[in-house]
């Protein structure tokens, strides 16, 4: 299963990732918005938006990406490990 990222805290990114992987899923992480973002976000099977650390642009363009394709989105407000863990139990078990 492919997961998409998109907010929380830099240094973060890395434990966010081996998060994912614990739950068998290939994540991507972006934490600041690059250049290109509604391409580089792809087609994944879920994407996790932490509200709190992200920009009304980047929430906008993942919107969009989800409706596209229709790709399920979880909304947190905290950026935690645990918030992250709770929404991989979620869809990835």
């Amino acid at each position: 299963m492919s997961v998409v990222v998109v907010g929380g805290n830099d240094r973060m990114a890395t434990r966010y990732k081996d998060i994912c992987k614990e739950y068998n899923c290939k994540a991507k992480v972006f934490t600041q918005m690059p250049s290109d973002f509604e391409n580089k976000l792809g087609t994944p099977d879920l994407m996790v938006v932490f509200t709190n650390t992200c920009s009304h642009k980047m929430v906008n363009s993942v919107n969009q990406r989800s409706q596209k394709y229709d790709i399920p989105v979880a909304r947190i407000h905290s950026a935690s490990a645990t918030a992250l863990k709770s929404v991989l139990e979620q869809y990835c078990i």
